[in-house]
């Protein structure tokens, strides 16, 4: 079934008017769906609408709902994940990648090594295609809720919200430091933050921050990853375990 997102003021009793000129363009002339036909909505808030099309028409589609439901989790954990803005235009892909992985919040870091440096206007404008990029791949991944994207932070600021966290992980590439196995061998979060740190890796002075603010500093492996990648393969990572139930000691 089709899977769109739907903004609460459309939805009203047993009627959601999805008048989007893109989604009713998709809809319409792309995907091509008539009407009688089902689709699932979704409010953005982990709510569900299984619904049939009422009317189709080039400015609006109306959808008449059948049933509401809670949409499902995409893990037992909800995952938190600040990462630093790499070079060129990489943070849209890990925007899309990491929507499709399930990741409740994306905040864009920016930490002393990052090399980007975006003004208050550009960083408006980059904020505007993120939240553009989150909610095509929800709906592509048919995802039931859309991820929170953050305006840019440092990491002082995410690191004010620690308390909110039962687990904090900042990987980095020197000193002492634990595996994601041995980290979780006993503990199975339920709000997780973890951040990943841009080329040249996070500076001592903002692992010795996030440590007093309760981070613990973990290894991704013997290998050097990119940005991009870092933040995919712990995506993966909780997604595999606190989804699918599967011990880490066993991968």
């Amino acid at each position: 079934m089709r899977r769109f997102f739907a903004e609460i003021k459309n939805i009203s009793g047993d009627e959601i008017i999805i008048s989007e000129s893109e989604k009713v363009h998709h809809i319409r002339d792309v995907v091509r769906i008539k009407q009688g036909e089902a689709i699932c909505v979704c409010d953005g808030k982990g709510n569900e609408y299984i619904t049939t099309v009422k009317a189709i028409s080039p400015d609006a589609v109306t959808l008449r709902v059948q049933e509401k439901r809670k949409a499902s989790p995409s893990t037992n954990c909800t995952l938190t994940i600040a990462c630093a803005i790499p070079k060129k235009a990489k943070f849209d892909e890990i925007i899309d990648k990491l929507t499709q992985l399930g990741v409740h919040r994306i905040i864009p870091l920016m930490t002393e090594r990052v090399i980007v440096r975006l003004d208050k206007g550009k960083q408006g404008a980059r904020h505007a295609r993120w939240l553009k990029i989150a909610h095509s791949a929800s709906e592509q991944s048919q995802r039931g809720t859309l991820p929170i994207v953050e305006s840019v932070k440092t990491i002082k600021e995410v690191l004010s919200e620690a308390g909110a966290f039962d687990a904090k992980l900042i990987p980095t590439l020197f000193g002492e430091r634990k595996t994601l196995q041995e980290v979780f061998a006993h503990k199975k979060p339920r709000n997780a933050l973890v951040f990943i740190g841009p080329e040249g890796d996070f500076t001592d002075d903002e692992v010795a921050i996030a440590v007093k603010a309760g981070c613990i500093p973990v290894s991704l492996g013997d290998t050097v990853l990119r940005v991009d990648t870092a933040a995919i393969a712990l995506a993966s990572y909780f997604q595999l375990v606190f989804k699918e139930g599967l011990s880490p000691s066993k991968l």
